[in-house]
Order: C-alpha cells, then structure tokens, then sequence
C-alpha cells in the first residue's frame, strides 16, 4: 500500500470537491423544485375543489376556466415530477463520483473512466432537469397569462 503524505490527501480532496459542490447544487434545485411542486400541486388540489362543487356560487368562476387551470396545474406536476427525478438521479451521479474518486485513491486503482463517466451522466442529467425547468417556468407565465386575461375580460 503507498504512503499517504499531506500532499496526496490535498490531492485527493481537490479531486473530490468539484463534484460535492454539484452535490451541492443538486441539493438547491432539489429544494426549490420541491417546492415548487408543493404549491403546484395545492393549485391543482384548489381548482379541483371549486369544479366538484355541488352548486357553485354565483360569482364561481366558469367551469371551462376552472379546466384550463386545472390543465396547466397537472402539466407544471407532471414536468416537476420529471425534474425531481432527474436531480436525484444527478445528485446519485456526483455523490457516486465523489466516492469513486475516494475508493479509487485508496486502493491505487487507475480507472479514471468510471470517474468521467459518471461525473459526464451527472452533468447531463443535471443539464436535462434544468431545462424541464425552463419548460415548466414558461408553462407557468403562460397559466398566470391566461388567467390575468380571462380576468381582464371578466371586469
């Protein structure tokens, strides 16, 4: 077994930290993503609860309305959902790379492409879930847009 001097272990810690600040990052978006399921799903739950309404009060919003938000409500989940998925899978990416890069220090091996290959399937999958992020941002200013119009139209 070789001998691990300070400079080694710096070494080895520099190689390690690219990947936990993408662990990192991965961890952000995970929360706000989850957050923002949360209150996309609420949405949904709210117009879903005004169209099984028994009788709906006079000043109810139309049920074609009422369907179009829930349409834009379950598409933003959907997309959301997806997002979810794929920052965990980034964040298992870069957690195993991190331990690969550790593993692989400690017993000498050379494989440096096991490395590389999950560190490049972490960064794509992170760069896919941000732009099912971008998809579903645009899908919500559309569903804010439609409803400030059919609001204007109603005064």
């Amino acid at each position: 077994m070789a001998t691990i001097t300070l400079s080694s272990t710096l070494g080895i810690l520099t190689a390690m930290f690219t990947p936990a600040v993408l662990v990192s990052a991965c961890g952000s978006l995970i929360l706000t993503t989850s957050q923002r399921l949360s209150r996309s799903l609420d949405r949904q739950r709210e117009v879903a609860g005004l169209l099984h309404q028994p009788s709906p009060p006079p000043e109810a919003l139309p049920k074609a309305h009422l369907l179009a938000q829930l349409h834009f409500a379950a598409r933003r989940a959907q997309l959301l959902q997806q997002v979810m998925t794929m920052l965990h899978l980034a964040l298992g990416m870069f957690v195993g790379t991190v331990f690969t890069i550790g593993l692989f220090e400690l017993t000498n091996s050379s494989a440096a492409w096991v490395i590389a290959l999950l560190s490049v399937v972490g960064a794509s999958l992170l760069l896919y879930a941000s732009l099912l992020l971008i998809r579903e941002s645009r899908l919500a200013v559309a569903d804010v847009r439609e409803e400030t119009q059919f609001l204007l139209g109603q005064g």
